[in-house]
């Protein structure tokens, strides 16, 4: 969730009274014991030696990757249950090869339900989760059957196999997150903010119940000042939000997410209950960044479209390329360095569309006419603009055409399908240093929400609020719908000049 309403926390009766004073809702700092050292202890202990990034991501992947291979065992433990009643012979046969499908289908159904690892879920969110998917799996599996010839005789047997499936994963999970909890892989790190009497509660509860995947460690002002040399990434608030509003901008910027707690079944925090936030053990105010599985799903689908698209596009672009040539010679690209993901520069590819002294037209014209400084200022576009070359130029910005390079800045990594437009330094000057900061969270992108929505129409102020939406509710769904729109977007040309 990436809003918070204030008026929806209220203090509870153990609640001691905080104050605006961070430091006041601090652990004392030798109240904890460094739980994340020892997990750093055993990784370390086994002789790997891998990049910082790598370090922060390996724990998830292990534990995910185990999870994964329980809920593989927990289907085999149930076809070794129904291997007796199965026929023999070609149905027997096709009967396998249904249960392989209907696990895949269900797994996959886990994972986009966020249940690998499933962190900060309450133990009823789990069952709730698995429930639906196998419930899904049940329909799916109901409708071919009722398509498909002779698909009754299985009907029986997946439903009895997804069954005795959901029985047996909850113990073999219950073993894979001990083993993840024994190896120093399990759970994240993450500071306790609250009042005096509650924090060490807090990191009492946390430590008792490490299957939320918390890890807590001390809170103190310099913690975590570089989130990616992997300090704690998380920060988890307990205290009332009227005192806290003031922080919570500076806490956003510092942490990856920010949590308000909840109720627990054992410790009153705040009065909200959790079937009131999903089933998580609090509201997450979270930063532009996402799941390391969902940066690993965009990034497939990137490359999915980019290269398919480079190929088809190189033969269309070289010939606009020419007729650059043939009307101003000279170098028919355009390199230019934007601002990229953690503020690292960006050198995007475009075709050339105006003339190769357009800084030397531009200053002159804004000499002449007041008017088109001011248009500039708003937009940092001309609607007539002297620089652009004529028909090729307009022809190429009016269908965005000349941003088809960029696939090669995706291909490379440096830029996504979707995402913020990465702007020139002079642009980015007109916003103000904390919306650059959470533009500088994500990838930057061929297109983008504003891009389909108003294009060169947006002022400054309007282009800041669509990024700011499309960051603060950035989802693999949404890029899908941006996507979609940016093609009748581009035929349209409406704002596009």
């Amino acid at each position: 969730m990436s809003s918070f309403a204030p008026s929806a926390m209220t203090s509870g009766p153990s609640k001691a009274s905080s104050t605006n004073d961070m430091a006041s809702r601090a652990i004392p700092a030798g109240s904890v014991p460094p739980i994340a050292a020892r997990t750093a202890d055993r990784i370390g202990s086994t002789g790997l030696s891998m990049p910082a990034a790598l370090q922060r991501r390996f724990p998830r992947f292990a534990t995910s990757s185990l999870l994964v291979a329980g809920d593989i065992a927990s289907y085999l433990v149930a076809y070794f249950a129904l291997l007796s009643f199965l026929p023999e012979g070609a149905e027997g046969r096709l009967a396998e090869r249904a249960f392989i499908l209907t696990a895949l289908a269900a797994i996959v159904l886990y994972a986009s339900a966020g249940l690998y690892p499933g962190y900060r879920l309450h133990d009823h969110e789990h069952l709730r989760r698995r429930t639906i998917a196998a419930v899904k799996v049940a329909v799916l599996t109901v409708f071919g059957a009722i398509i498909l010839p002779d698909g009754e005789r299985l009907l029986l047997a997946i439903i009895g196999f997804l069954g005795l499936g959901l029985i047996v994963q909850p113990i073999v999970h219950w073993l894979a997150r001990g083993l993840c909890w024994k190896l120093g892989i399990w759970g994240e790190r993450a500071v306790i903010i609250g009042g005096r009497n509650l924090a060490p509660a807090l990191v009492a509860h946390f430590k008792r119940h490490w299957q939320y995947g918390i890890r807590p460690e001390s809170f103190s002002p310099d913690t975590s000042e570089v989130l990616p040399d992997g300090g704690p990434s998380i920060a988890l608030i307990a205290a009332d939000a009227g005192s806290l509003a003031p922080d919570l901008a500076a806490m956003r910027r510092k942490f990856a997410e920010v949590i308000l707690l909840s109720d627990t079944p054992s410790l009153k925090v705040s009065g909200l209950r959790p079937a009131d936030v999903g089933g998580e053990i609090g509201i997450r105010l979270a930063t532009g960044g996402s799941p390391v599985n969902s940066d690993l799903v965009r990034r497939a689908l990137d490359l999915a479209i980019a290269i398919p698209a480079a190929i088809v596009v190189a033969p269309f672009i070289a010939i606009a390329a020419a007729a650059i040539y043939v009307i101003d010679p000279g170098p028919v690209f355009f390199r230019h360095a934007r601002e990229g993901l953690s503020g690292k520069p960006v050198y995007v590819l475009k075709l050339r569309t105006m003339y190769r002294d357009a800084e030397q037209r531009l200053e002159a014209l804004f000499r002449e006419n007041p008017a088109m400084r001011a248009e500039w200022l708003a937009h940092f576009k001309l609607k007539d603009d002297p620089r652009v070359l004529p028909v090729i130029g307009h022809l190429l910005r009016s269908s965005s055409f000349d941003e088809l390079p960029q696939l090669a800045n995706i291909i490379a990594g440096e830029m996504a399908i979707v995402g913020p437009r990465p702007f020139p330094e002079y642009h980015l000057l007109a916003m103000d240093g904390e919306f650059r900061d959470k533009r500088r969270s994500v990838t930057p992108g061929l297109t983008g929400l504003w891009q389909i929505s108003e294009r060169s129409n947006a002022d400054i102020e309007l282009q800041q609020q669509l990024d700011e939406f499309y960051i603060d509710n950035r989802s693999l769904w949404f890029d899908c719908q941006i996507l979609l729109s940016t093609i009748p977007a581009v035929f349209k040309r409406r704002g596009a000049y």
